[in-house]
């Protein structure tokens, strides 16, 4: 019987098996970042335990760095400064690689581990980040774990584990002009719940999928675990390999046979099957306190929860286009990469947030990003649309209790979490894609992507 792509990572780096019927994994890489990082080498060295092999661990600063211009280790949230030093000092003492705050390769974890080459298809890839699932677009086995859980991978090598289930999620056909990847994980997570993948590995497959170039792939396995899915993975193809050749941490090349054979067999069986047609899925714009609470931009707001409508502010029936906006926010490890702030940028170009939208920001995904958008000249045309151009890092949409929106603004985001209180107290949320963010600033209310794309066709 033919394996799926997971079972035939599971297998090459299954250990042994315990006598419940869990696995002890290998683990290729560990990320840390200065949020966790230094607390995890610290309980470490208190307890005389040292990193077993310091090449495969890799830390950054990038949860609570400032991102304003300028920056230094001082942050705006209250001690933040001690959190960056003492993963400075922990990461010099245990000899672990480090992306310091201004290192030109600096960004979030998820963002510089794939422009370093760091994550490779076939590899377990481990942090205690919740959206490391984003590097499962290269076909390696990478999740969120906890600090304890980076500890033991740390000394040992390995993790315990509970073998997940097989998902398989199919998109059909093309997309539709104007409809991006962060669409398609958001209707999923709308039609299915966002405990629909509870349980499970989830490949994404399909010709939707393999159309996709390789930072889109990254935002549709980013939010995985918005689906509650341990994590996603989309076989690696030329497009992979292509993206990875000449990184710092990749192979000279990928022509040994072991890099073409990490896809589903053909007569692989997956434990649940979900078919999605791409053609019908449309911009996607959240409403309430979850990403299933999500609906097409030209719907109307559903009866859900009555704390979710509470918390947005909107009521069943209302149209949520023309929905007024006080702020805009284009960043995180979902939609911060190059072709991100491209696609914004083409609709900001020769327009300006509307009056309405007090405060918008750029936050570049990594400062490779920054600087390649910078000799592009996007960052001039996000200075000219009213948008504050930012250094990188994971900024508002991690909230931790530094800089913030002005209280009660609503806010379109293209993050990936709306819940309450992720990009601060009192601050309502709606997660969109980028272009959907860019739209949505010009016209001052939620609006349509693909009105402002018609405006730039030729008569």
């Amino acid at each position: 019987m033919g394996r799926t792509l997971f079972e035939k990572i599971w297998d090459a780096h299954k250990v042994a098996e315990t006598a419940g019927g869990a696995a002890l994994v290998a683990i290729d890489r560990v990320f840390l970042h200065e949020r966790t990082g230094a607390a995890a080498l610290a309980r470490m060295a208190e307890m005389g335990r040292e990193v077993r092999d310091p090449a495969r661990v890799f830390a950054v600063m990038d949860h609570i760095v400032d991102t304003r211009p300028g920056r230094g280790d001082g942050t705006l949230m209250p001690g933040g400064e001690g959190f960056i030093t003492e993963t400075r000092a922990a990461c010099a003492k245990a000899g672990i690689t480090l992306f310091d705050v201004n290192d030109h390769a600096q960004g979030i974890v998820h963002v510089i581990s794939p422009e370093q080459g760091i994550v490779l298809p076939g590899l377990t890839l481990v942090a205690p980040d919740s959206h490391t699932c984003t590097q499962g677009a290269f076909g390696a086995l990478a999740w969120g774990i906890g600090s304890s859980e980076a500890e033991h991978a740390m000394v040992t090598g390995t993790l315990r584990l509970d073998r997940p289930k097989m998902m398989r999620v199919t998109y059909d056909g093309a997309l539709p002009k104007g409809v991006t990847a962060k669409d398609m994980i958001l209707s999923l997570i709308a039609a299915h719940g966002a405990g629909g993948g509870a349980g499970h590995v989830v490949e994404f497959a399909g010709e939707a999928v393999r159309g996709l170039d390789m930072e889109a792939r990254m935002t549709l396995c980013n939010m995985a675990t918005e689906f509650s899915a341990m994590t996603g993975l989309i076989a690696p193809d030329e497009a992979t390999f292509e993206y990875l050749a000449g990184r710092p941490y990749a192979p000279d090349n990928f022509d040994d046979p072991y890099w073409a054979s990490l896809r589903s067999d053909e007569d692989a069986t997956f434990d649940r099957e979900i078919v999605i047609d791409a053609s019908e899925i449309a911009p996607m714009v959240s409403w309430g306190t979850s990403p299933e609470h999500t609906i097409p931009v030209t719907g109307a707001v559903p009866q859900g929860p009555a704390r979710a409508h509470d918390y947005i502010g909107l009521e069943a029936g209302t149209a949520l286009a023309g929905t007024p906006l006080d702020a805009a926010f284009i960043g995180s490890c979902t939609n911060a990469r190059l072709s991100d702030l491209r696609r914004a940028a083409a609709i900001l170009k020769g327009r300006h947030i509307a009056p309405g939208v007090k405060k918008a920001l750029v936050v570049p995904g990594s400062l490779s990003v920054k600087r390649a958008a910078e000799a592009e000249g996007l960052d001039a045309i996000f200075a000219a649309a009213g948008f504050e151009w930012r250094m990188s890092g994971c900024s508002l949409c991690f909230y931790a209790g530094g800089e913030g929106f002005p209280a009660g603004s609503r806010v379109i985001s293209s993050t990936n979490r709306n819940f309450e209180g992720r990009q601060g107290p009192g601050i309502r949320t709606h997660i969109a894609s980028p272009e959907t963010v860019a739209a949505s600033a010009i016209a001052g209310v939620i609006a349509d992507p693909r009105e402002y794309a018609k405006l730039e066709e030729p008569a």
